[in-house]
């Protein structure tokens, strides 16, 4: 293709609105234009990127034996009320109505449409398994959109989602499934990771997700070289395993506090450390407040914690209100020695003595509190968020902290959506069967802006191979005024299209200095630049986008390099 016919407008000032490198970067090149919060339209060049994932994610999908449909994107209303989502999924799903007054949304995934299509469509287990697939647009109202289309309102999405006979066929399913997502993010070039993790809105008894790595992910995950253990730092296990309770060496002292009533503050009053302390927060419970006990330089991971029996769920923290009417005082000075009401303590604070915590008074600590003598020695659970050092669920390593963009997450769903929309089939033994079912999605246009995430540097975008809108770019200097430029610049566009390589001729007749930094600044993998001095001496100059310098070649020496 040839810059004048690309209709390619590139920015030199970073927008205003662009938090993140892909967002910035995805704007300058002309990838994609913003049309209102959240909504972006995908440019010719960056349509181009786009189209090769999805190519990439087909190709896979077809050898893991998926059939492709195409389910609408608008959904009747009844179908969430059946699955019983209708309500439970929120402000996220967009509402609307039709002139008839009926109820519908804008699909934000799946699960019903299929199971819907299913129960319809299958009738023995003779026909089972079978996976459907799509690559669709869909909608989630996110209350704050942002990051570009990392974030974004409507996005393309690749689902699947397989239907088995029973569980032992879900498992085959889903283990296909995960080789051929691995496939996918090996072929597209990015350095990933697949981590466990936790279900969320869509449900199911287990979840993985793929993860980018990038410095500017949303979502921390946990990693062990070791033994090959990753996870979400939301479900990423601790353990009580070898952790011993020191003997007490000090007495249990109230001290007065005035005023200090977070962690920071009290370690730097005492000259201790968070670690010597411990902090009790007060959650809702079904029946009450619920209180946990967590090491002061540890984090309460809500995912965990709402799953506590008794705790209400999603995780809601009491009101001070609610805290100073059950316990006297107000939050900053909650402990748990004779607090009145449930406790769950973490695994970590059982090797914890002489340590600090509020006093249920204002302005009050005690200090050399033990468990065995001013508390009863705990039971611990595991509601933390792991740290950096951490031992592997299986110890046999530690634990890295990473951050990481997800792009792909699949579940097993096993019979939720089935038994509740009644899709079945005849068993072996005649009788109606709830099928198992298996859901996997990746987010078609977040990956390009997660691979330039992990693939940029000052001037631009460096696509992975797979990725690139064009594969070479041809800059001739002075173009317009030299016929032998010319004339040598569409000969080597004829001689690189004819042997398949997709080929962008800068014909603009723009200064060497800005078909330069438009070149980098798009990411096209090679550049050849021809002028009357390299014609003079037989010569190309060709660069490599990742390379520091450019060399000078002989233009046949440069085709075998191509």
């Amino acid at each position: 293709m040839r810059f004048s016919e690309l209709g390619l407008t590139t920015l030199k000032e970073i927008p205003s609105d662009a938090e993140i490198v892909s967002h910035k970067l995805m704007l300058r090149a002309g990838l994609i234009r913003r049309l209102a919060s959240g909504l972006f339209a995908w440019m010719p060049l960056g349509l181009r990127v786009l189209r090769k994932v999805e190519a990439v994610v087909r190709e896979e999908m077809n050898r893991a034996g998926a059939l492709e449909l195409l389910m609408p994107a608008v959904q009747p209303a009844e179908l969430w009320q059946e699955s019983g989502r209708w309500d439970k999924y929120g402000p996220l799903l967009l509402r609307m109505n039709d002139r008839h007054g009926r109820d519908y949304c804008f699909g934000p995934t799946h699960e019903e449409v299929i199971t819907d299509i299913a129960r319809k469509e299958l009738r023995s287990y003779k026909q089972l398994p079978v996976n459907y697939y799509q690559i669709q647009t869909k909608f989630r109202d996110e209350i704050r959109p942002r990051f570009g289309v990392m974030r974004s309102r409507e996005f393309i999405m690749k689902d699947a989602y397989s239907f088995d006979l029973d569980e032992a066929g879900l498992q085959k399913s889903y283990a296909r499934m995960r080789d051929a997502y691995i496939a996918i993010f090996d072929r597209l070039g990015l350095k990933f990771r697949v981590v466990d993790a936790d279900s969320g809105e869509i449900g199911g008894s287990r979840s993985q997700e793929f993860h980018v790595l990038a410095d500017s992910g949303e979502d921390a995950i946990a990693y062990s070289d070791e033994d090959n253990y990753a996870s979400n730092i939301e479900t990423a296990a601790t353990s009580r395993d070898g952790i011993e309770t020191p003997p007490a060496s000090l007495d249990l002292t109230k001290i007065a506090t005035p005023g200090i009533k977070t962690i920071t503050a009290l370690c730097e009053s005492l000259s201790i450390m968070a670690s010597q302390t411990m902090k009790t927060l007060i959650v809702e419970g079904d029946e009450g407040l619920i209180a946990f006990g967590l090491r002061g330089d540890h984090e309460l991971n809500a995912v965990k914690a709402q799953k506590i029996p008794g705790v209400a769920s999603p995780l809601t923290m009491a009101s001070p209100e609610s805290i100073a009417k059950a316990i006297g005082c107000g939050p900053g000075f909650v402990g748990p020695v004779r607090i009145a009401m449930p406790i769950f303590y973490d695994h970590a604070t059982a090797g914890m003595s002489d340590f600090i915590v509020g006093a249920n008074e204002k302005d009050t600590h005690y200090t050399g509190v033990n468990f065995g003598r001013d508390l009863d020695v705990p039971a611990t659970v595991d509601i933390r968020n792991i740290v950096a050092g951490d031992p592997t669920p299986g110890g046999k390593g530690k634990l890295s902290i990473a951050r990481g963009i997800e792009v792909g997450h699949i579940f097993q769903l096993g019979t939720q959506y089935s038994e509740a929309m009644s899709a079945t089939v005849q068993n072996p033994e005649g009788k109606n069967q709830a099928m198992a079912m298996g859901c996997y999605g990746i987010g078609i246009t977040r990956i390009v802006g997660a691979a330039i995430e992990q693939n940029h540097d000052d001037a631009g975008i460096i696509w992975p191979t797979s990725l690139t809108p064009f594969d070479v770019v041809i800059v001739p200097i002075n173009m317009h005024r030299s016929d032998d430029v010319k004339a040598a610049a569409e000969a080597l566009y004829d001689e690189l299209c004819a042997k398949g390589f997709e080929v962008l001729l800068d014909d603009r007749g723009a200064r060497p200095g800005v078909m330069f930094a438009d070149a980098e600044l798009i990411g096209i993998p090679h550049r050849l630049v021809i002028s009357d001095r390299g014609l003079a001496a037989g010569e190309l100059e060709y660069r490599h986008r990742g390379d520091a310098e450019s060399q000078n070649m002989k233009r046949e020496e440069a085709l075998n390099l191509l």
